[in-house]
C-alpha cells in the first residue's frame, strides 16, 4: 500500500479543504461567486440557513458523483454530465423543501432551482471533482458550502435585525406596530437595509474586515 493510500481521512491536506474556503479562499468574498443569491435571499436568517444547506447538499454530493464518474466521462460531454448531476440533486432538494417546508420553498422559489447555475457549484465540479477522488471532493464541497453559508448568515443577520427588528422571525426590538420596546422610544426599522443594495455593502464590509485581519488576501 502506497503512502498516498495510507493518508488519514482527516489529514492536514484534507482539513484545509474545509478550512480554506471559510476565509482565505472564500467563494463569496475572495472568489466573488454566488453573489446573486447573497443579495436576493438574505432578508432573513431562516432563508439564509435553508439556502446554505441546500447548496451544501448539491455541491458536496454532486462533487462525489462527478468524482466517482470522472474516469468514465468522455471529455466532450463532461459539462453535460455535471449539469445532469446538479439538476437531479436540485430537484430532490426542491421536492424535500416542498414536502417538509412548503412556506420556505415558496419564499425561496426560483432561487433553489437556480442553484444549478451557481458558479460555486460548477466551479467545484469542474475544477476539483474532475481531478480528485470522492472523499477529498466531498470535503471540498463541504468547505466551499460552509464558506458560502456563513457569509449568507452574517449578511442576513444584519439585514433582518436592523431592517425588520427580528431574528428568525422573533421580535428583538419590540413590536413596531404596537410601539413597544425600542419602538416606544422612537426607534424605526431601516427599510434601506431590506433592499438588495445593502447586502452588497454588507459583503463589502466583510471583505474589508477579512483583508484587514489577513494581509495575505490583499494579494488576491
Amino acid at each position: 500500500m502506497s503512502e498516498k493510500e495510507k493518508e488519514p481521512l482527516f489529514s492536514k491536506k484534507n482539513k484545509k479543504l474545509i478550512t480554506d474556503p471559510l476565509s482565505e479562499n472564500n467563494p463569496v468574498t475572495v472568489q466573488v461567486l454566488g453573489i446573486c443569491s447573497t443579495l436576493a435571499i438574505t432578508v432573513s436568517i431562516e432563508q439564509a440557513v435553508v439556502m446554505s444547506l441546500s447548496v451544501l447538499v448539491v455541491v458536496a454530493l454532486g462533487n462525489v458523483v462527478v468524482s466517482a464518474l470522472r474516469n468514465l466521462i468522455p471529455d466532450r460531454i463532461r459539462i453535460i454530465v455535471q449539469l445532469v448531476a446538479a439538476a437531479s440533486l436540485v430537484i430532490i432538494v426542491n421536492e424535500v423543501l416542498k414536502a417538509f417546508m412548503p412556506d420556505m420553498a415558496e419564499k425561496l422559489s426560483v432561487f433553489v432551482g437556480l442553484i444549478i447555475t451557481n458558479c460555486i457549484l460548477m466551479g467545484r465540479y469542474e475544477a476539483f471533482a474532475m481531478a480528485n477522488k470522492p472523499w477529498p471532493s466531498f470535503l471540498d464541497g463541504i468547505g466551499n458550502s460552509l464558506g458560502y453559508g456563513w457569509i449568507l448568515i452574517v449578511v442576513s443577520f444584519f439585514r433582518e435585525l436592523f431592517g425588520a427588528g427580528k431574528l428568525a422571525g422573533f421580535e428583538i426590538f419590540g413590536n413596531s406596530i404596537d410601539k413597544t420596546g425600542l419602538y416606544a422610544y422612537g426607534y424605526m426599522n431601516n427599510n434601506f437595509i431590506i433592499l438588495a443594495p445593502f447586502a452588497l455593502f454588507c459583503v463589502a464590509i466583510v471583505i474589508w474586515i477579512q483583508r484587514s485581519v489577513n494581509k495575505n488576501l490583499i494579494e488576491h
